[in-house]
């Protein structure tokens, strides 16, 4: 079938796109590369269709399929949508991703090459042709472009070497592409996926997750884009979430299960009441755990898919606790954060928590016990403050300690609660010892970014300190405000404020963390703290904690660059300071920088993981756990481009 003619079906609805189908994500070297084989009439691969009756078929964007029986797009989006932007000079109806990606292409008619618009190289350039603009008029824009060059006297000895040149460009739109049909009453779904899965074996596939959601926008069109205005609400106040967590939270309020399987047979309707269900809870989650936890951002809110177990504990009662049974679930959130109860097989533990739920009696209660008996024991020992880096297990432990336990800022005594007001008050990681200084006396890194070494102050106050050693500014904050530096746990004795003593105060602030970590959270328990009562087991000794870790605030800005950067290519983002634990003991064994643990393409690829600046030995327990590994940025987006989203141009 013709180009043109794929266009002209595309227009009149008889072409369109599935609903489970990813958006655009192609970039402009893909965009390149497709018209400059096409002109080259070198192949580009064929297109798989899925032919269905336009009445049941469920497609992306608002456009109105043509009646009968339409053709859904299951193998050629990026390639079909490349072309009708370029072709009609605007995106498709069912378009999702960024415009600018084949905006502006230009060709040269000497060199006869493709490349987009820059003013400086192309502008009053006349061999530079703007694409759009001759496909959009055709021949009418061909006889235009010629009487401009037949103007320049300089050009007139290969005019027609040029008029060849255009003819052969404007020809693209009558390259035929093969187009084979998927067809059949007994193509159902789950089918279609599986074929679409097969033959984008070079790009990005659909996971469980994926095949859920398509199932649910075949009865309610409006459900990706309702779930993704949510998600856009919580990224507003601090929390990043995607849609399979989302997901997670509607399946456990409508089936009390995990596994998305549960969800095939809900009707639309009853997943709209699923949905604005679990949007009511989760609210009410994130409001208790920001308000009674002070854990109030997406770096400090340990132990996520704790929430949709919250979630259905509070549907179950429509949303109503008293305070002790609000803290007691807010007890056992902070607890499976602290011993990292979903680090390992997230959709096991879930499960059994959610069974946990099911029972007559004590609900809570069951929930305690059961992660008591997986771990050994609930009580926090100096010894678990031993992490270092921003992706340090308990560093949301000390965030939490901060909020509840009012600490004081430094600079104006004021209590560190959440809701300060001001771009200068926002809380930062505060290095007590600075880093420079420690660096100077040859610490090694995980020492010099050790938990017990962070404290949490406004920015104005991290500004303010600068490199002082405590010796210099803890006297001067002490005289200024008694008792702030007692609020924020730091050891009195004044010999343990110097430099030389820098391992001896870290051994003493673990201690009085894990003091007040216990009290606190004993307070959780109005009264019953028979949960406190036995110690956690504690690994051997070490005086730098696992091995891994985000070392820097800078370090974190690169990763997030990165997320950033995935995610325009319509890919979930990777987790931070990932907590690679024992799957069966949730131990922690080391943290990683950037992670997708399902990979990628979830379920579907290879974990991989993203380790800047980091050890031999942090690479090598990440290798034998099963990640693909990537030390360097530039390599990992490498990686993305060729062999997830297949940079050949025929995927």
């Amino acid at each position: 079938m013709k180009i043109s003619t794929i266009l002209d079906h595309i227009d009149s609805g008889h072409v369109a796109l599935p609903e489970f189908q990813r958006g655009y994500v192609w970039n402009r070297d893909q965009v390149r590369g497709l018209f400059d084989s096409l002109y080259r009439r070198h192949p580009v691969g064929g297109l798989l269709v899925w032919a269905t009756e336009s009445r049941t078929a469920t497609h992306r964007g608002d456009g109105p399929l043509a009646a009968g029986v339409v053709k859904l797009l299951l193998d050629g989006q990026q390639r079909m949508t490349t072309l009708y932007g370029i072709v009609r000079g605007k995106p498709p109806k069912f378009f999702d991703g960024n415009a600018q990606t084949f905006s502006g292409l230009r060709f040269h008619l000497e060199s006869q090459t493709f490349a987009f618009y820059q003013p400086l190289k192309m502008q009053g350039d006349p061999l530079w042709i703007d694409l759009t603009e001759l496909m959009k008029n055709g021949t009418t824009g061909l006889g235009e472009f010629v009487a401009r060059l037949n103007q320049n006297p300089a050009l007139a000895p290969k005019v027609g070497d040029y008029i060849g040149r255009l003819s052969q460009v404007l020809g693209i739109v009558d390259v035929d592409l093969h187009v084979e049909e998927v067809t059949g009453a007994e193509k159902s779904l789950d089918v279609v996926v599986d074929i679409f899965n097969r033959v984008n074996s070079g790009g990005t596939k659909l996971s469980k997750g994926d095949l859920a959601l398509a199932k649910i926008c075949a009865d309610w069109p409006e459900a990706r884009d309702t779930m993704k205005q949510q998600l856009k609400r919580w990224e507003k106040s601090g929390y990043s979430f995607n849609l399979d967590w989302l997901l997670r939270s509607v399946n456990t309020v409508l089936t009390g299960e995990a596994k998305f399987s549960f969800l095939h047979g809900k009707s639309a309707e009853e997943i709209q009441d699923g949905l604005k269900r679990a949007i009511k809870r989760i609210d009410t989650c994130l409001n208790l755990i920001a308000g009674r936890l002070g854990l109030d951002h997406d770096r400090v809110l340990f132990g996520r898919f704790g929430i949709p177990v919250m979630v259905r504990y509070l549907d179950q009662r429509d949303g109503t606790l008293d305070a002790r049974n609000r803290d007691k679930l807010l007890f056992w959130f902070v607890q499976a954060g602290m011993w990292g109860r979903f680090s390992g097989s997230t959709e096991t533990y879930i499960d059994q928590d959610l069974a946990a739920l099911e029972d007559d009696g004590d609900a809570l209660d069951r929930l305690l016990d059961q992660l008591r008996l997986w771990h050994g024991g609930l009580r926090t020992e100096p010894g678990h403050f031993a992490g270092w880096s921003l992706g340090a297990r308990f560093y949301p432990v000390l965030y939490l300690l901060t909020r509840m336990g009012e600490a004081k800022d430094w600079c104006t005594g004021l209590p560190l609660k959440a809701g300060l007001l001001g771009k200068m008050s926002r809380l930062e990681v505060h290095h007590i010892f600075p880093k420079a200084q420690l660096y100077k006396l040859k610490f090694k890194r995980p020492e010099v970014n050790a938990l017990a070494n962070f404290c949490f102050l406004t920015k104005e106050t991290n500004l303010c300190i600068g490199e002082k050693l405590p010796e210099e500014y803890f006297p001067e904050v002490e005289a200024k405000h008694p008792g702030a530096l007692a609020s924020q746990w730091i050891p009195m004795d004044p010999r343990l404020w110097k430099a030389e003593n820098y391992r001896d105060f870290l051994e003493a602030r673990k201690a009085l963390l894990a003091v007040v970590t216990n009290r606190l959270l004993a307070e959780l328990l109005h009264g019953e703290t028979r949960w406190l009562e036995e110690s956690a087991p504690l690994a051997p000794p070490s005086a730098t904690g696992v091995p891994g870790g985000i070392a820097s605030e800078a370090e974190e800005e690169q990763l997030t660059a990165l997320n950033d950067w995935i995610e325009s290519h319509g890919l979930p983002r990777g987790v931070l300071a990932f907590d690679f634990a024992d799957p069966t003991t949730g131990e922690q064994q080391a943290i990683f920088d950037l992670v997708w643990p399902n990979g990628i393409q979830e379920e579907l690829s290879q974990p991989v993981t993203v380790l800047l600046n980091e050890s031999a030995e942090t690479l090598a327990l990440a290798s034998r756990g099963g990640f693909r590994c990537f030390a360097s940025t530039e390599d990992f987006k490498a990686y993305v481009l060729k062999e997830i989203l297949a940079l050949e141009v025929g995927a």
